[in-house]
């Protein structure tokens, strides 16, 4: 009952959050995209939302650790691997923005769905080969206005905990753009917040920014070796996070 009371109070000061937020960025989107067509300072704020919402959660304790990246303006093509929504507040607190690429039915929530579209993200319907070409062509624009993406590669949250196999899509456009790719290994989020329910568990998750892996160089010949070693990276990543996770 407790996580149940817990769970609804922060849900209550996520909606606050939102109705705070949805003007405020509006004013944001008005002053800024004339000058930032990359929506970079919109996107922030966007981002800060998260932020705020997890801070009045006292049931997750989320922290990033790893590279930091120097010009937030270098575009990289970021992915990670995924275990649950909540994914999205812990890599939020990254200080570099990045447009995610998710699925449409979320930009069809009110006031959520607005703010993803006023901060650039892109929209994806899963299993329609023309809205994913869309989706792709939309990354290049973002990346071509020397904002990075974020696109999680499994396509879906694991259903056993165990890393997925990756799809080509996020490196054959690393590779076709010349930009680097940026792995992130995410842990522990998991327990944050199962599929399919809105009551939060305790959860002590990390995020950890690895090496970014160059594609100077690199023709469409190469998309599954980077594909295959970049995946590889997360996966011994992520183990060493939850050994860390267990023994903290």
């Amino acid at each position: 009952m407790k996580k149940q009371l817990i769970s609804l109070w922060v849900w209550l000061n996520a909606a606050g959050v939102v109705l705070i937020w949805v003007p405020w960025m509006a004013l944001v989107y008005a002053f800024t995209v004339p000058f930032d067509p990359g929506r970079y300072t919109v996107g922030r704020w966007f981002r800060r939302a998260a932020i705020a919402v997890t801070s009045v959660n006292p049931m997750w304790k989320f922290r990033t650790t790893g590279f930091r990246i120097r010009d937030p303006r270098r575009p990289y093509v970021a992915v990670a691997n995924h275990e649950s929504f909540a994914d999205i507040f812990l890599i939020s607190h990254l200080p570099w923005e990045m447009k995610w690429l998710s699925k449409e039915s979320i930009f069809k929530i009110p006031m959520m769905g607005w703010m993803m579209r006023m901060a650039g993200d892109i929209a994806v319907r899963r299993g329609d080969v023309s809205s994913r070409r869309a989706a792709l062509d939309a990354c290049r624009d973002r990346l071509s206005k020397r904002v990075s993406v974020m696109i999680m590669p499994e396509g879906t949250r694991s259903s056993t905990g165990e890393i997925q196999s990756f799809h080509d899509g996020a490196f054959r456009l690393a590779i076709e753009t010349g930009c680097p790719i940026l792995p992130i290994a995410v842990a522990g989020t998991r327990a944050a917040l199962n599929k399919g329910s809105w009551v939060m568990g305790r959860a002590n998750a990390i995020a950890r920014v690895l090496e970014p892996v160059e594609t100077a160089g690199m023709t469409l010949d190469d998309v599954a070796e980077l594909r295959d070693r970049v995946r590889l990276m997360i996966v011994e990543a992520r183990a060493g996070l939850l050994r860390e996770l267990q023994t903290a």
